[in-house]
């Protein structure tokens, strides 16, 4: 049971044994295991304006430095600007007046123009709607486009910043170069023209290009020599007038403000200049195990569905404290009544068994990196050279140290290390003397005001039913070592069948049956005597 924005007194262990609510837990089908935000790899799928809802490519976006190109948030309060149009009274041009005086004329060469005719245009600013900031209050020049036009400052370091961005891009390009050529000269040759197609050395080219290497040809990058920054202790001398006038805090920016202009960070809100907004991204998480999408969003971004939602909590049960029965007192039996939710579409059957122990745990933890271990060493660069010569039919580009340093090779997916839950229990817990059956969720019998009677199959534990939903009470006794004010913490294993209808091999059609397990600790509260 827990609150709106407190922390939740039940969590779940993840396979990498950290604790999470299960709300921020995924599950994984392939595998199939709890899953938490380390344990996923997290991909950037599209990028968009949460203002404009505008998709941007990622190469735009990493050109305009992750911002809108149409969009700005106000300097001031942070808030979206919005452009609010107006009229503005100009004079018109010499020649535009003197062709009208023409026209009214009737073309005769003697009329002369009339220098009050003047016409209104339609221009644009922008307005912050919460604090009631303008472009105009810094001197921005009006436009008379709404979108697009809108000047950027100008930082005074861009020049040193481009310079010294462009000098570490060919000091990064060098030393690839050089590495390059270096493993060139380290591959043995078998022969000078390993097939008939190389003699015109189109095929090495190609595939010099999909290995990530540089044509023979390509001239070597070197690094163009730019001044060093030199230290001064010439800082400049404050104004007298900071000693002199007093201080007015509503023309002085705030930290936050200066923060957001990291470039200039103005003293004075009149040198406050709006600020592009910046993108927001749609992500995917994949399971780093096996690979496979845990979530997938949809890419338009006015959607809000899912077209991959592998949410913990619509394939683990979920458990929710109800109520302690007694005052919590060290060293006596105490009992709490838990509701059990099965969110799937079949039976569950559910046993509480005991926590393992540190051995058992650290024993699992080396099962579990020897099978990762052994999976991925399972494609080894035998079996990679072996497909590159069936493409390319040259063996001279498939030596073990050409392929040891090149992309061919499937390289090993990132994974939490695994370790022992650091949450330790105080209290003793009696274990379910007996297994019982958790129905499947029932859209229809959520209506059903009656509560479901116990029968004489039911266990003792068992409080009530109803539908998908189970109230059980669970014994334990908390540590005769506790004090008052301590809390109580209570874990157990729980073991459950879950039924898999994604099915990995193509000749298994039918969904298979697992019995899966998943720990919980749950905080009881405190000792109150």
């Amino acid at each position: 049971m827990a609150n709106f924005m407190q922390d939740s007194v039940v969590k779940y262990a993840c396979s990498c044994g950290i604790l999470h609510p299960i709300s921020k837990l995924f599950f994984c089908r392939h595998c199939p295991k709890l899953r938490c935000g380390f344990c996923v790899c997290h991909e950037v799928d599209s990028n968009f304006c949460s203002n404009c809802l505008e998709n941007i490519p990622s190469s735009e976006a990493r050109k305009l430095c992750n911002n809108c190109a149409n969009c700005f948030n106000c300097p001031c309060c942070l808030h979206t600007l919005s452009a609010r149009a107006t009229t503005v009274v100009v004079q018109k041009k010499p020649d535009e007046a003197s062709k009208d005086a023409e026209a009214t004329a009737g073309g005769s060469a003697d009329a002369k123009p009339d220098p009050s005719k003047v016409f209104t245009k339609k221009m644009y600013y922008l307005s912050c709607l919460s604090c009631r900031w303008t472009s105009r209050d810094v001197g921005i020049p009006d436009q008379s486009v709404a979108t697009g036009s809108w000047p950027d400052n100008e930082c005074a370091y861009q020049s040193r910043f481009n310079a010294l961005a462009e000098y570490y891009q060919a000091v990064v390009q060098q030393d690839k170069q050089e590495r390059q050529e270096y493993l060139r000269r380290k591959t043995p040759k078998a022969h000078k023209f390993p097939s008939l197609t190389d003699r015109t050395g189109l095929t090495v080219s190609i595939i010099r290009r999909q290995m990530g290497w540089s044509d023979k040809n390509t001239q070597k990058a070197k690094p163009v020599n730019i001044a060093a920054a030199q230290n001064t202790e010439d800082v400049g001398q404050l104004p007298e007038s900071v000693f002199t006038q007093k201080i007015n805090l509503r023309n002085i920016t705030t930290i936050k403000q200066r923060h957001n202009q990291p470039c200039e960070q103005p003293f004075t809100i009149t040198k406050l200049y709006p600020q592009r907004r910046g993108l927001w991204i749609k992500r995917s998480l994949r399971c780093r195990e096996c690979e496979h999408n845990v979530i997938k969003p949809e890419y338009h971004p006015t959607s809000v569905k899912y077209r991959i939602q592998l949410f913990a909590s619509y394939h683990v049960p979920d458990v929710l404290l109800v109520k302690c029965d007694q005052l919590l007192k060290a060293g006596r039996m105490n009992s709490i009544t838990l509701k059990l939710s099965n969110p799937t579409m079949h039976d569950m059957e559910i046993n509480i068994v005991e926590l393992p122990t540190i051995e058992d745990e650290l024993k699992l933890i080396e099962e579990f990196k020897r099978s990762c271990a052994l999976k991925d060493t399972s494609l080894t660069a035998a079996t990679a050279m072996d497909s590159l010569k069936s493409l390319t039919g040259s063996p001279s580009l498939t030596g073990a140290n050409t392929l040891a340093n090149t992309s061919l090779v499937r390289q090993t997916s990132l994974q939490e290390e695994p370790r022992v839950v650091k949450q330790k229990t105080n209290s003793k817990l009696q274990p379910l003397d007996a297994s019982f059956i958790l129905n499947l969720r029932d859209d229809s019998k959520e209506f059903d005001e009656e509560t479901q009677s116990i029968t004489k199959q039911e266990p003792e534990f068992i409080v009530s039913r109803k539908s998908n939903k189970v109230w059980l009470r669970l014994k334990f006794t908390p540590d005769e070592q506790l004090k008052k004010g301590d809390d109580v913490y209570v874990g157990f294993n729980m073991l459950y069948t879950y039924v898999n209808t994604v099915t990995n091999t193509p000749e298994k059609k039918e969904p298979t049956t697992h019995v899966l397990n998943c720990r919980v600790y749950i905080k009881v509260g405190a000792i109150e005597v």
